[in-house]
């Protein structure tokens, strides 16, 4: 796998068939940036919503809520449907974000290229901006949904609440807590922390998209192993990027793992065998995805992308 600097659309290994992964960034980018402003509006008292805006629309790669929507389209949902879901996957996200970047936490400056949220407006409102988030996602989803049934709306609700508590990303984030500073942990324990810290919220993305346009079970299994397969290859990628990007490319602090003394593939397996296997866990995502054919163009090339990111 070669980390490149821009992601060429126009090569197979990026985008399959004819697919054009820039286009559908760029506007599905445009799209969801649009439909978070309308989702959060000004209110009493300003303080609590300026900080959760300020950090809702930071900007980023959107790619969680873009899982969310190509999915559901992919499985012959509308994005009008799917769109308050994805918008509150993205609350979600920028929580878990605000709340990872506290003193208490990784303790970091810098978040998508900016001061994050407690260095702006102290640590107890970013905690506060965060709690706010993640609450008002799940009304949001109830509220906004249109032209999906009871049923289903209940389900992609327990999807998210699953994947964002003590069974998915608290429970990933209190073991890599646990975990600093030791010399000895498994690779288990690490596979166990990605799982759930990131690749958690990244299944949600994919199985609710799923779950609004009436996925089968069997459809659902294969949106489930595709999504942890990019989900664990993204964390790879991070551990990797934290070695051999700039700050400046990763929009935060760069070294920040092995100055927290962090376990990491890079540090268990070496940089060459931590690219190889997140190559291989991109392949396996893509293979999930054969019999939807040409259907899952937009889902094959977000992989790539994720497999050849360099921020």
């Amino acid at each position: 796998m070669v980390l490149t600097n821009e992601i060429d659309a126009t090569q197979p290994t990026v985008s399959p068939s004819d697919f054009d992964l820039q286009a559908f960034l760029r506007a599905g980018k445009a799209e969801v940036e649009a439909a978070l402003d309308r989702s959060l509006p000004m209110a009493y008292p300003e303080k609590i919503y300026e900080s959760m805006r300020y950090s809702l629309l930071a900007g980023g790669k959107r790619l969680r809520p873009l899982l969310c929507l190509a999915t559901c389209e992919m499985m012959g949902g509308t994005r009008e449907a799917a769109m308050p879901t994805a918008c509150a996957l993205e609350m979600v996200h920028t929580m878990s974000l605000i709340h990872d970047d506290l003193p208490a936490m990784d303790d970091d400056d810098y978040r998508r290229g900016r001061l994050t949220n407690h260095k702006v407006y102290g640590d107890d409102v970013a905690i506060l901006a965060g709690d706010g988030l993640l609450a008002y996602a799940f009304e949001y989803i109830a509220k906004e949904t249109q032209g999906v049934s009871a049923d289903r709306l209940l389900d992609v609700v327990q999807c998210l609440g699953h994947a964002v508590g003590a069974a998915g990303l608290v429970g990933g984030q209190i073991v890599d807590l646990e975990s600093e500073g030791k010399t000895d942990v498994p690779i288990e324990t690490l596979n166990f922390i990605h799982n759930h810290k990131t690749a958690a919220l990244l299944e949600a993305c994919v199985v609710s998209g799923g779950t609004l346009a009436g996925a089968s079970d069997d459809d659902a299994a294969r949106l489930t192993r595709y999504a942890r397969n990019i989900g664990l290859a993204f964390q790879i990628i991070d551990d990797i990027l934290d070695i051999t990007a700039s700050s400046e490319e990763l929009g935060k602090t760069a070294g920040k793992d092995v100055a927290a003394q962090k376990t990491t593939y890079p540090s268990l397996l070496g940089l060459e065998e931590s690219k190889r296997r997140a190559t291989a866990l991109i392949e396996e995502a893509k293979a999930e995805l054969e019999p939807y054919g040409q259907r899952a163009d937009s889902l094959k090339a977000i992989a790539d992308f994720i497999g050849s990111r360099n921020h």
